[in-house]
């Protein structure tokens, strides 16, 4: 395979989204059940759903669909938003009494933000891949696709791609049926707020 110049930064990136969109929020979680810092775990939650939308991505791209893409710059645009958009919990946070949990937080909500925010413009350029066949071929594209076949390979090695590209496909199903509702009926009744 041909090697392309932006080949370590596509795994950086891969490192950096597998610090900031799993390891820190996951143990951000456990702390948050431990502390019973209800507010934060309400978040978390939220941002579990949202980010679901990464590991549908990764499975998409072991399965070589182009749509792939375009839900990993969704998921990068989503998770910032989901991060902030509660007017209810930011006002719980910001009130909550000053801790190492409360810091740690904070600083993980804000370093994702920018994190998924500089991913998704990183993305923008890529998006060409999701719309050609052929394109997913070529060393610009299939750089992308290493480290989810990476991990095909470690989790899922006597599994066919394409029998998990087909679970992708399922999985965004149902993410957007989801994500369909809430906007139609859960975010016109409630709005901004997560506490209903």
């Amino acid at each position: 395979m041909t090697q392309v110049w932006f080949r370590p930064y596509v795994w950086i990136d891969y490192r950096l989204a597998l610090l900031f969109t799993l390891i820190i929020p996951l143990i951000l979680l456990i702390w948050a059940f431990v502390q019973k810092a209800e507010v934060m775990q309400r978040l978390l939650m939220i941002y579990w759903r949202v980010a679901s939308l990464l590991v549908i991505s990764m499975y998409l791209m072991i399965g070589n669909f182009g749509v792939s893409f375009v839900s990993a710059l969704i998921a990068q645009i989503f998770i910032p938003i989901a991060l902030w958009f509660w007017v209810d919990i930011n006002d719980e946070i910001e009130y909550h009494p000053s801790s190492p949990l409360k810091l740690i937080f904070t600083s993980w909500r804000w370093a994702t933000t920018v994190y998924c925010s500089l991913g998704a413009i990183a993305l923008l350029p890529f998006l060409g891949c999701a719309f050609s066949g052929t394109a997913l071929k070529t060393p610009y594209c299939s750089v992308w696709l290493e480290a989810p076949l990476l991990f095909k390979d470690y989790f899922h090695h006597n599994s066919k791609p394409a029998f998990l590209g087909f679970l992708g496909i399922v999985a965004l199903g149902f993410y957007v049926v989801y994500l369909s509702y809430f906007v139609a009926v859960k975010l016109g009744k409630h709005g901004r707020s997560a506490t209903h």
